[in-house]
């Protein structure tokens, strides 16, 4: 099949590592044998999904499909979620550990918010550039370049450079990561409440939040929170600022009195 779709010789063959021996070695031999050249130029055979820390199998009953995932969570937090592991290394599955890799990634793109920077093309005479470079190149070692993006993060937050954001931008496009609108991403419900309708705590075992309000609800409150601080009832403001916290909602306080919000 490989040898009548990729022909006799191609670059990279990838499999669990279940299969080195003795498929793999087998498909060695004999495609090599058949043909008379070098089959494959690089093996990549990556670890296994663990889930609970035992190995996803149909026998243990705790299999899953990527169609059922997708179902439950955003296509880019689940891609996330898989580059914070080297491909070699077990993966480890918990609907928890989903839910944290939304997290992380949600700190990414508010180091974007505040810009409308573009992917392009990547100076690698930049160190950061350089080190994101080094790590793709040592046997695609993704959990280094992560932290890559989440250094740049901090430097863009904390210097509040263009540059620095069309740079993390450019490298998350490599991972296929970072190029939807801010805003959305962060406004946006996640997957596992607005598919399924169930509070996201009761389905990633985390406080329960209720997504009871619409984004023009939300916009109608913060604006009544600012009236309230403007006739100085901190009282009213308080109370609108926790009702909002209890449905999953941060507000963020910006000079000039601009209120921008984000789901948890």
């Amino acid at each position: 099949m490989s040898s009548t779709l990729l022909g006799h010789h191609f670059d990279i063959h990838g499999g669990g590592q279940d299969l080195q021996f003795p498929h793999h070695e087998n498909e060695i031999a004999q495609s090599e044998g058949a043909h008379g050249n070098t089959f494959v130029n690089y093996w990549m055979h990556n670890g296994f999904v663990r889930v609970d820390n035992e190995k996803m199998s149909k026998s243990l009953g705790n299999f899953f499909t990527v169609r059922e995932i997708l179902a439950k969570y955003d296509a880019e937090v689940v891609r996330f979620f898989i580059l914070r592991a080297h491909y070699r290394s077990p993966l480890s599955y918990t609907d928890h550990h989903i839910d944290d890799a939304r997290q992380a990634l949600t700190r990414l793109y508010t180091a974007l918010k505040a810009h409308d920077a573009e992917a392009g093309p990547v100076d690698w005479n930049n160190p950061q550039a350089a080190r994101f470079r080094e790590a793709m190149d040592d046997d695609f070692n993704t959990p280094e370049a992560v932290a890559v993006l989440f250094e740049l993060a901090n430097e863009v937050n904390r210097n509040n450079t263009r540059d620095g954001a069309a740079l993390l931008k450019s490298l998350g496009a490599m991972l296929g990561l970072l190029q939807r609108d801010s805003t959305k991403f962060l406004q946006a419900v996640p997957w596992v409440i607005r598919l399924t309708g169930i509070p996201s705590g009761e389905a990633v075992g985390m406080p329960t939040v209720k997504v009871d309000y619409t984004p023009e609800q939300i916009e109608q409150m913060i604006a009544a929170r600012t009236q309230a601080r403007k006739t100085k009832n901190f009282a009213e403001s308080d109370r609108i600022r926790k009702e909002l916290e209890d449905a999953g909602i941060v507000l963020e306080d910006k000079p000039g009195g601009k209120t921008e919000w984000r789901r948890k």
